[in-house]
């Protein structure tokens, strides 16, 4: 029996897979294929950090190894520490015997539990499951849907102010890198003044960075723009991705936070001392700690009075809430709030609730580049077409840690001012840097073995989709250089004929994708890691409407399959809508179009009649479900996600029941039948929990038992499918 692995992870697409696999375990059993859970969320990898649980993390870490891999992956919680922290007490609140995380660890105990919560912050599970290279697109049905069914883009005013800020390589991380490519394999030790942070074992051909970000030009360029946005009457915003990049970004979040309320930091700084507040947890986290404090009000009273003052406005992340910006580090999310930005012609919500244009503050110019690009596109030639535009693919290099996302380990707040060196054990001296107390210093690394199969994708994907290919390498940039030669060693190796290939910076690689997009023609873009994650959020969510609709299918080095689901930004508010509700928004279609390739693999491995029957039934379910205009309604009251999981069993099971294969046809005609006569009654039970209060016994560890139950109201529809 073939095996397919469905991870188990946390918020709204946790609860949609309550229902959909169910559905998806009655079909695929039918052609000999198992699908097991793995339980890799948040709660799940804190309890296993603890002694507690399975350390299944680690086991798919093994797999992903194996050329059997073959692994459904939804999007997971990269967490902060304030999600970590209120997981951790929801757990405890459970019943589960584990410590509080210690913020500040005054002791080596204290030091060894922070230890173990540190392996459950962030981006802490896609670098151990992406041992292959990415290849995101939209699939053809989903782009003309799309384009037939077009989702509103909002117009950008014909003199819009709205534009993006950052340090144009004046003391950021772009300005100061430096990079190498390694000799030969060995140890490489980076040390400050001579002392120690850590030691690497670095490969023979790989790709090492180092640089850093001046927190003193940090703090005059985040000063200046809140100066120039109160000068050009915009909205200020900070962009960061605190979740992934959790070492450098809530440390420039918190100097924006303190920067902006400089006058109450310094007034309050014994106060804040006495009390740990740390800025770089944001203003949610502030409010925690000087709860109950005597001078809580007052200092209450002197945030709102710089709010009221001459100050440009703050964009919020939750009107309604009251929570700006600076709520916390992990609500802003560059790659969910950027193509916002644009999808709202420039503009951000300010507290009264409406949208008006605004400056996206991005310190750091390596990705501002891009985001600066997109915005004054649309200001200079208007929104796009969402009936006519072309579509952007990604190739992006992620194997082994690739680049900044595998930077936690080697990235410092210095404690000291002076230099730091990059030394090899031969003894050269790689890089060194001269840095100030508090700067941000990391190292980023690219291994060669995935650099070469990022490149071999990037020409099979040009060769079968015949369309420009742009790898967007700044030649300005050190890193980009070592990768440009790079490209230029291995891309003999492959078949390029009749291929356009160019190798553009940033800013040119986003102006001919832009005007390709905009005369309706599609452009393969070839990035990093990092960069990857921009333009695969921002696209998709220009062109379909939410990047969760895109194919992300990882191609695993030692021949497996991994496949993700798409993004989960918006989970949450999807959670909280559901738990008030009963109304599921989370639209599953990323699942569907995974479990198909996910099928397609098994079937290229396998020569098997009913698994090919099963795999062309959900490819036509799929396109009915497009067709149809299944996808769930924002609105309770309306078809929500498990009524979308219905429609798909509808047509799955229609499909087999026409298809080729008869022993499949005779299996499913009566299950097609029961499904399609009890239609009205199912869709009955599944409305009449719309707009109930849900209990599903935890956010991050909800009740199996509740949840199920929650998800799967619909005793008629359970019946026809548990019985297949």
């Amino acid at each position: 029996m073939s095996k397919i692995i469905w991870s188990k992870i946390d918020e709204a697409p946790a609860l949609a897979t309550y229902s959909l696999l169910p559905i998806v375990n009655a079909f695929t059993k039918a052609a000999n294929v198992e699908v097991e859970t793995s339980d890799i969320s948040l709660a799940g990898r804190v309890l296993a950090a603890m002694g507690l649980a399975e350390d299944e993390l680690s086991k798919l870490g093994e797999l992903v190894l194996k050329p059997e891999a073959n692994i459904i992956k939804l999007p997971n919680v990269s967490a902060s520490i304030g999600q970590l922290k209120d997981c951790i007490a929801e757990l405890q609140g459970q019943g589960f015997d584990i410590p509080d995380f210690p913020e500040n660890p005054a002791n080596a105990e204290e030091e060894a539990i922070r230890a173990k919560y540190n392996t459950c912050l962030g981006s802490a599970v896609n670098p151990v499951l992406r041992e292959g290279n990415s290849d995101r697109r939209a699939a053809k049905a989903v782009k003309k849907f799309a384009q037939n069914h077009p989702h509103r883009l909002k117009p950008f005013a014909e003199n819009s102010k709205a534009y993006v800020a950052h340090m144009a390589g004046d003391g950021d991380f772009y300005g100061n890198e430096k990079s190498v490519t390694m000799e030969k394999g060995q140890k490489v030790t980076i040390a400050l003044n001579g002392k120690e942070l850590t030691t690497i074992d670095a490969l023979d051909g790989e790709v090492l960075d180092g640089t850093f970000m001046s927190v003193a030009k940090l703090k005059s360029f985040i000063a200046k723009t809140i100066e120039d946005a109160k000068k050009n009457g915009v909205l200020w915003s900070i962009h960061l991705k605190a979740t992934m990049m959790k070492i450098s970004d809530p440390i420039m979040f918190g100097h924006a936070f303190t920067v902006f309320f400089q006058e109450v930091f310094d007034k309050y700084a014994d106060v804040f001392a006495e009390l740990n507040v740390n800025p770089n947890l944001g203003m949610s986290d502030l409010e925690k700690k000087i709860a109950g404090h005597a001078k809580e009000t007052e200092i209450k009273a002197a945030f709102q009075a710089v709010v009221d003052s001459d100050n440009p406005e703050i964009a919020m992340v939750d009107s309604d809430a009251g929570k700006t910006n600076f709520n916390a580090s992990n609500d802003v999310i560059i790659d969910a709030s950027m193509p916002v930005v644009v999808r709202e012609g420039g503009k951000q919500w300010n507290r009264k609730g409406d949208a008006v244009e605004c400056v996206a503050v991005i310190p750091d110019s390596t990705y501002a580049m891009f985001h600066e690009e997109m915005v004054a596109d649309c200001v200079k030639n208007g929104q796009f077409d969402v009936t006519t535009m072309g579509t952007m693919q990604n190739v992006g290099l992620m194997a082994q840690k690739a680049e900044e996302y595998g930077s936690h380990p080697t990235t410092f707040e210095l404690a000291e001012a002076g230099t730091v060196t990059v030394t090899a054990e031969d003894g050269t001296e790689l890089m060194s840097f001269e840095c100030e107390k508090g700067d941000i210093w990391r190292m980023s690394r690219a291994k060669d073995i995935p650099i070469k199969d990022w490149i071999r994708l990037a020409v099979e994907r040009g060769q079968i989709e015949k369309i420009p290919v742009v790898f967007w390498l700044d030649k300005n940039r050190a890193h980009d250089a070592q990768m440009i030669a790079k490209v230029e060693k291995y891309l003999p190796e492959f078949d390029t004929e009749g291929l356009e290939i160019h190798i553009m910076d940033i800013t040119s690689a986003t102006r001919f994708t832009n005007e390709r997009i905009r005369k309706g023609e599609n452009t393969i873009a070839v990035t990093g890691n990092v960069l990857r994650d921009h333009l695969t959020d921002m696209y998709p969510i220009l062109e379909l409407g939410t990047s969760a609709k895109m194919l992300s299918i990882v191609p695993l080095l030692a021949g497996g399959g991994l496949y993700e689901t798409g993004a989960g930004g918006s989970a949450p508010k999807h959670v909280d809508q559901f738990l008030k509700e009963g109304h599921l928004r989370w639209d599953s279609l990323g699942e569907f179009l995974a479990l198909a390739e996910s099928l397609r693999f098994l079937g290229r491995k396998h020569s098997d009649d009913k698994l090919e029957a099963l795999t062309a039934a959900l490819d036509k379910a799929n396109e009915g479900y497009l067709d149809n205009n299944k996808a769930p309604s924002r609105k309770a009251g309306e078809p929500d996600n498990k009524a979308s999981h219905f429609y798909v069993a509808q047509y799955w099971a229609k499909a087999l029941a026409e298809g080729d294969n008869a022993e499949l046809a005779e299996k499913f005609a009566p299950v097609a039948k029961a499904l399609e006569e009890n239609e009205a009654k199912i869709m009955e039970e599944l409305l009449s929990v719309e707009g109930k209060a849900q209990d599903i016994g935890g956010y991050y560890h909800p009740d199996d038992a509740k949840a199920e139950a929650a998800m799967r109201p619909s005793a008629t529809l359970n019946n026809i499918i548990d019985n297949i």
